[in-house]
C-alpha cells in the first residue's frame, strides 16, 4: 500500500464537504477493523491487520486485548463518484477522522466524551453474542447526541466455524439480531415521543386556560358597557381557543436496514465486509435485474424464481421451497469460500454455490498450467480443503492467487487472500461511511441547534456565535468555538518538536530505548501475573508489584528527562484556529447569563496544534472548522473537558455532557517513601485531568483517595500513577465502597426508648438548658424516596428559585404536586402524618438535594426565625453521616414539632441577640444528636451498592457461574437462551463490595468460556438489622445466646467503622493473650 503523507491529509482538511468524523464503539472487533482501514494508508502491513492492533498503544491494552483509551487517526480514501447518472465518474478524495473508543463498561466515559466530537457513530455488534448491555448504552449515547449511526454486524465467521450454521439458518439468525437492535432504537423513539406528547398537551391546556380567562374578561367588560353577548364573541376568540394539531414524526429513517446501506456484514479478523449494494452491482448484469430492485430485494422475504429470473414475494411462492435471496445469492458464496479454503463449514454448513460459479462463463474449468495444478495439489495435501471448489471460485471471480499464498501451510492466509481480492473490508466500510454519514456542515446544521438550546444560559448566547456554528462558517474573522472532550497525557519525547531526525538511532540510543521497552513490558507482565495468582490478590498486586531495574538512578534520571504533557482532544465547530491565538477557556459550569461570575474564565494562548495519527502526532499551523485535532497550551486550565470560545460575553458552553459511567470504587493511596508525597499529589492531579472519569479527593482524615468506575479502571489508574504521572512506588488500600443508611418499620423492633412518646420522637435539651427541641424521625414511603432520587435536579432548583434556573427538569409547582401525590398514594395507613407535608418541607438532605426531608410542624413558625438556618445545617450534617457507620442517610423524614426558648422576651434586643448567638453551636449539636437518636429508635438498615451483572455462558459452565455468583451474595434475576446459539444470557445483581476479583474468578472457573459485564445499578436495601440479637425463646433455642448465624449487615458495618477509625463493638483488641509471653522460655 502506498504511504499517505501528512501533507496530503492536512490539505484535505480544507475540503469541508469531503470530511467524515466517525466514532467506532463496542468491544466486538473494532480495533481489528481499524487495523484494516489503517493498512489502506500504508501505515501498517495488510498482513498485520487484526494482529498488531495499532490504535491500542498502551502495553496493558496489548496484553489484555481490549481498548482502554480512545484514540483518533486521520485516513485518506479516494473513490470514483458520479455527479449524475449520465456523467462519467470522477475520482474524489476524502478525509475520514476515525476515533476508536473503548467497549469495556469501565471506560464508557471515553465513549461519552468522544461522541460530541463526531458526526456519526459506527456501532459494532457480535453476530453470535448479539445485543448486550453495552450495546444499549452505546445506542442510547448515539441517540442523545443525535449522531447518525452505522451498524456493523461483525464476526460472522463464527456462525460458520463455531456454530456450524447453514446459510439459511444464518440468514434467520441475522434477521432476528437486526430486529433486536431496531427494537432498542424504537424504544428510544417511543420514549421521546411520549415526552413530547405530554409537553404538547400541557401547552394546549395552558393555551385553552388563557383563552378562557381572556374570554371571561372580555365578557365582563362587554357586560359593563351594556353590549349584547352575541357581539362580544368574534372570530378572533374562537381562533384563539382552537388548539394546534399534534405533529407526528416518521420513524422510518431511524432504523437499521441493509437496503438503506446503513448495515455492514463483516468479519474483521478475516478481513472481509460487504453491503447489499455491492452484491446488487455484482448480479445486475448476470440476472438482468435493475440494481435498485436488487438493493431492495436482496434482504428480507424475497425469492428468485430460477426459471423466469424474477423476484417473488413470500405470498407468490405457491408452495415452492425456494431459498431467500440473501441466503442464496450472498451467504452461500461466502460459505463456499470457507469450505474451499479452511473446510470450516463442512457438514451442516457445507454448500457449493452455483450462483458464485455462474458469475464466470466457464463453469467447466481446466487448470491453466502445470505449475498452478501442482501448487493446488500441495495446498490440498497440507490443508485438507477442496481444491476444485477453490479453483472454481478464483476463476469465476477472476482472482489470481500468488504462488507463495498457495504454498502457505496456514489456511487462513489463503482465506484472507481470496477475500482481500473479492470483498475487501476497507472498501465496504469506507464507502458506507462516506455515503451514509453526514459531512460536518450537514451534521452541524441538524445537531447544533438542539445542542445549543440544551446548554446553560442558551437564551444569552450571541446570535453571531450561534449562526457561525450552525452555518459552519470557517472564515478567520468568524467566532471560534471548539469543544475539548478530554486531556491526553503524552510523553515529552513523543511530541513532534522533540522527535528525532531521520537517519536512525545510534547504538547507545538503541540500547537505551530497548532497555526502557523491556522494563515496561516486564512491569506489565508482573502486574498480570500478580493479578492472576488469586481472587483476593487484586489489591495486593496493585500495591506490591514492583520491578527492579538494574540502574535505579538511571531510571529516575530518564523519568525526569521525559515528563508527561497534557494535550487537548478537541473538535472545532466554527472559525479557524491558529497557533499563537488567544482564546477563552470556558469551564463546564460557565453560563453566558453571568459571564464574569467567579471563577471568571481565563484567556490562554495556543502553543501548538496537532494532527492526531494514533500513536503519532503531526504539527499543524492552523485548523479549519469541522476537524478533530490536538491542541497544546491548555495544561492547568482545563480539568477534564471545556469549551474554547473567542469571546466571553455571549459565549456558548458545550461541556455539559452526561457521562456513561459514574465512578463508584474508591481507594486510599500513600507513597511507600514518605518523601514522595509531593510527587504523588502532583501525579494525582495530572491523572484527574487526563482521565475523564477518575476523581481525586482528600478526606477529612487526610487520606488521598482516587475514585474509579470499576476494578479494571482502578487498576489502570494506579498503574498510570506509578509509571507515568507520579513515578514513585505507591501503596493502595483495600477498595472503599459506598453505602447508604436507612430505617424501616419491622416486626422485630425493640420497644421505643421513650414509652410515653411515639416511636422516633426525641426531646433534646441544649447544654445550657436555654433551648428545648422536640422532633420525630420517620421512614419515608419507598415511592417517595424513589421520586426524590430521580428528581435531584428539580430539588436543586427549589433552592435557586431566586436565581437563574439552568437545566430545569420539573417546574417547582409540578414537582410539589407530584411529590404530594406520591405521599397520598403510599401513606395508606397513616394519611394524617403525610397530609400537606410538601408545603411544610424546609430542607432536603444531604447536600440540599438528597432523599431526606426536614418538615416544620411547629405551631408558630416565627419561633424558627432565629434558628432556622442552624437547624437546617444540623439536618445536613446528620443526614450526611448516619449513626451506623458515618455513611449518608436515605429515605428519612425529620418532623420538627416544637422549639422552646428560655430567653426572656422582655430583655433588650441587643442582649437577646447576644445570648442567642451563644446557642448556635449548642443547637446544631443537639439537633444532630437528636436525629441520630431518633434514627436508632427504628430498625436500621444498610443499603448496598449493586452491580447489574450480565454473563453469556454455554450450558456446560452454567453451574459453575451460578456457584460463583451465589458465593458472592449475588442474586439471579433471569436466565434466557439466546435463540439460534448454544449460549445462555444470565442477568444478576451483585454487591459492589463482593465484586473485586469476580471477573477473574468467573474466567478461571469457566476456563475462559464466560466473561461478565458489570454496570452500576444503584443501591439496594439489605433486609437485616445490624444490631439484631436473639431475644425470643425460639431464637434462643435455634441460634443460642451468641447467634450462631452470621449477621452480614453487622459485618459490613464493622468493616466500614474499622476503616474510619470508629468504635467497633465486640472487637477483641488482644487475641490469645495467654500466649503473649517472652521468647526466653
Amino acid at each position: 500500500m502506498p504511504v499517505v503523507s501528512p501533507e496530503k491529509l492536512i490539505a484535505l482538511q480544507h475540503n469541508r464537504d469531503d470530511i467524515r468524523n466517525s466514532d467506532s464503539t463496542q468491544d466486538h472487533g473494532k480495533t481489528s477493523l481499524s487495523d484494516a482501514l489503517i493498512a489502506t494508508n500504508g501505515i501498517i502491513s495488510p498482513k498485520l491487520a487484526g494482529k498488531i492492533r495499532y490504535l491500542d498503544s498502551r502495553p496493558d491494552e496489548q496484553l489484555r486485548g481490549i481498548t482502554m483509551e480512545s484514540s483518533a487517526i486521520s485516513l485518506y480514501f479516494s473513490m470514483l463518484r458520479r455527479s449524475a447518472p449520465d456523467v462519467a465518474p470522477v475520482q474524489k478524495e476524502y478525509l475520514v477522522n476515525l476515533i476508536d473508543s473503548p467497549g469495556h463498561i469501565d471506560f464508557s466515559s471515553e465513549v461519552s466524551t468522544a461522541s460530541r466530537l463526531c458526526d456519526g457513530a459506527v456501532v459494532l455488534v457480535d453476530a453470535v453474542e448479539g445485543v448486550c448491555s453495552q450495546t444499549v448504552t452505546v445506542l442510547r449515547q448515539t441517540w442523545i447526541e443525535h449522531l447518525k449511526p452505522l451498524l456493523v454486524i461483525n464476526k460472522i465467521d463464527r456462525l460458520i466455524t463455531e456454530l456450524k450454521m447453514s446459510p439459511g439458518e444464518a440468514h434467520i439468525h441475522l434477521c432476528k439480531l437486526l430486529e433486536q437492535v431496531n427494537a432498542i432504537v424504537g424504544s428510544f423513539f417511543q420514549g421521546e415521543r411520549m415526552e413530547e406528547d405530554m409537553k404538547w398537551r400541557e401547552r394546549i391546556e395552558e393555551r385553552l386556560a388563557a383563552a378562557a380567562e381572556a374570554k371571561d374578561q372580555d365578557r365582563a367588560q362587554v357586560a359593563a358597557m351594556g353590549i349584547t353577548n352575541g357581539a362580544a364573541d368574534g372570530p378572533g376568540s374562537a381562533a384563539a381557543s382552537t388548539p394546534g394539531e399534534y405533529e407526528e414524526k416518521d420513524d422510518e429513517d431511524i432504523y437499521f436496514a441493509p437496503e438503506r446501506n446503513n448495515v455492514i456484514f463483516s468479519s474483521a479478523i478475516d478481513g472481509w465486509a460487504f453491503t447489499i449494494k455491492q452484491f446488487a452491482a455484482m448480479y445486475e448484469k448476470k440476472l438482468g435485474i435493475k440494481r435498485a430492485v436488487l438493493e431492495k430485494s436482496l434482504w428480507g422475504d424475497f425469492y428468485l424464481d430460477p426459471k423466469t429470473k424474477r423476484v417473488l414475494g413470500h405470498k407468490h411462492l405457491k408452495g415452492r421451497a425456494l431459498k431467500p435471496m440473501f441466503a442464496q445469492l450472498v451467504l452461500e458464496n461466502i460459505w463456499a469460500v470457507y469450505d474451499a479454503t479452511t473446510g470450516g463449514g463442512k457438514g451442516k454448513g457445507f454448500v457449493e454455490s452455483p450462483f458464485l460459479l455462474c458469475l464466470h462463463s466457464k463453469a467447466n474449468f481446466r487448470y491453466s498450467s502445470t505449475r498452478e495444478r501442482k501448487l493446488i495439489k500441495e495446498f490440498i495435501a497440507q490443508n485438507h480443503s477442496d481444491p476444485e471448489l477453490l479453483q472454481k471460485i478464483t476463476k469465476s471471480l477472476n482472482i489470481t492467487l500468488p504462488p507463495h499464498v498457495l504454498r502457505s501451510k496456514d489456511t487462513h492466509v489463503v482465506l484472507t487472500a481470496v477475500f482481500a481480492a473479492w470483498l475487501p473490508l476497507s472498501t465496504a466500510f469506507l464507502v458506507s461511511v462516506i455515503e451514509s454519514l453526514p459531512s460536518p456542515p450537514a451534521a452541524q446544521a441538524s445537531r447544533l441547534p438542539a445542542m445549543i438550546e440544551s446548554s446553560p444560559g442558551a437564551d444569552h448566547v450571541d446570535p453571531l456565535v450561534r449562526d457561525a456554528m450552525v452555518g459552519f462558517k470557517a472564515g478567520k474573522e468568524e467566532p471560534v468555538v471548539a469543544y475539548v472532550s478530554k486531556m491526553v497525557a503524552i510523553p515529552e519525547s513523543e511530541l513532534p518538536e522533540n522527535r528525532r531526525r531521520a537517519g536512525g538511532l545510534s547504538a547507545e540510543e538503541a540500547r537505551e530505548l530497548a532497555q526502557r521497552k523491556r522494563a515496561e513490558i516486564a512491569r506489565t507482565q508482573v502486574l498480570a501475573e500478580a493479578a492472576a495468582t488469586g481472587v483476593t490478590a487484586v489489591t495486593e498486586a496493585l500495591s506490591d508489584s514492583r520491578i527492579s531495574n538494574g540502574g535505579g538512578n538511571q531510571k529516575e534520571a530518564s523519568a525526569d528527562l521525559d515528563p508527561e504533557h497534557l494535550i487537548g482532544f478537541a473538535r472545532l465547530y466554527s472559525g479557524t484556529l491558529t497557533v499563537g491565538d488567544s482564546i477563552y477557556v470556558l469551564p463546564p459550569k460557565f453560563s453566558p447569563a453571568a459571564p464574569h461570575a467567579h471563577p471568571e474564565p481565563q484567556k490562554v494562548t495556543i502553543t501548538a496544534l496537532y494532527l492526531l495519527m494514533g500513536r503519532a502526532l503531526e504539527p499543524l499551523s492552523s485548523v479549519p472548522a469541522g476537524v478533530v485535532f490536538g491542541i497544546g497550551g491548555l495544561e492547568g486550565h482545563i480539568l477534564k473537558s471545556g469549551t474554547l470560545c473567542s469571546q466571553l460575553v455571549g459565549g456558548v458552553n458545550l461541556a455539559g455532557i452526561a457521562m456513561g459511567g459514574q465512578p463508584i470504587v474508591r481507594v486510599a493511596l500513600e507513597p511507600v517513601v514518605p518523601s514522595d508525597l509531593g510527587k504523588m499529589i502532583a501525579g494525582l492531579r495530572m491523572l484527574e485531568q487526563a482521565d475523564p472519569c477518575a476523581e481525586y479527593e482528600v478526606l477529612e482524615s487526610g487520606e488521598h483517595v482516587i475514585v474509579a468506575a470499576g476494578e479494571l479502571h482502578l487498576e489502570r489508574c494506579i498503574k498510570d500513577l506509578r509509571e507515568r504521572f507520579a513515578r514513585c512506588e505507591i501503596q493502595a488500600s483495600e477498595p472503599i465502597v459506598p453505602y447508604r443508611e436507612s430505617i424501616v418499620s419491622a416486626a422485630e423492633m425493640a420497644p421505643p426508648k421513650e414509652k410515653d412518646l411515639p416511636r422516633g420522637t426525641v426531646i433534646g435539651v441544649t447544654t445550657s438548658k436555654q433551648a428545648t427541641l422536640r422532633l420525630r424521625v420517620r421512614p419515608l414511603p419507598s415511592k417517595a424516596t424513589e421520586f426524590l432520587l430521580g428528581n435531584a435536579t428539580a430539588i436543586k432548583n427549589l433552592y435557586s428559585e431566586r436565581g437563574e434556573k439552568a437545566g430545569v427538569v420539573l417546574p417547582s409547582a409540578e414537582f410539589k404536586v407530584k411529590l404530594q401525590e406520591t405521599f397520598d398514594i403510599e401513606a395508606k395507613g397513616d394519611r394524617d402524618a403525610w397530609a400537606n407535608v410538601v408545603g411544610k418541607i424546609v430542607a432536603f438532605g444531604p447536600r440540599r438535594s438528597g432523599p431526606n426531608i426536614l418538615v416544620d410542624n411547629t405551631k408558630d413558625r416565627l419561633l424558627l426565625h432565629d434558628f432556622s438556618d442552624k437547624i437546617s445545617y444540623a439536618f445536613q450534617l446528620a443526614t450526611s453521616q448516619g449513626p451506623l457507620c458515618d455513611e449518608p442517610m436515605q429515605g428519612v423524614a425529620v418532623f420538627l414539632e416544637d422549639v422552646a426558648l428560655n430567653v426572656s422576651t422582655v430583655e433588650e434586643d441587643a442582649a437577646r441577640s447576644e445570648r442567642l448567638g451563644r446557642l448556635t453551636g449548642e443547637v446544631i449539636k443537639t439537633v444532630r444528636g437528636s436525629i441520630r437518636q431518633g434514627f436508632l429508635d427504628w430498625s436500621p438498615r444498610l443499603l448496598l451498592a449493586m452491580y447489574s451483572c450480565e454473563i453469556q455462558a454455554s450450558a456446560d459452565v452454567l453451574g459453575r457461574v451460578y456457584g460463583v455468583i451465589t458465593r458472592r451474595r449475588g442474586r439471579i434475576l433471569s436466565e434466557s437462551l439466546k435463540e439460534g446459539t448454544p449460549f445462555y444470557s444470565v442477568l444478576s445483581l451483585l454487591p459492589v463490595a463482593e465484586s473485586f476479583g469476580f471477573s477473574e474468578e468467573i474466567r478461571k472457573r469457566s476456563s475462559g468460556a464466560a466473561s461478565p459485564q458489570l454496570i452500576f445499578q444503584g443501591f439496594e436495601m439489605l433486609d437485616q438489622d445490624p444490631f439484631w440479637v436473639p431475644f425470643t425463646e425460639e431464637e434462643f433455642e435455634d441460634l443460642g445466646e451468641l447467634a450462631d448465624r452470621e449477621n452480614v449487615a453487622k459485618r459490613y458495618m464493622d468493616r466500614v467503622r474499622e476503616r474510619k477509625g470508629l468504635f467497633v463493638s465486640g472487637k477483641k483488641l488482644v487475641q490469645n493473650a495467654e500466649k503473649q509471653k517472652t521468647l526466653k522460655r
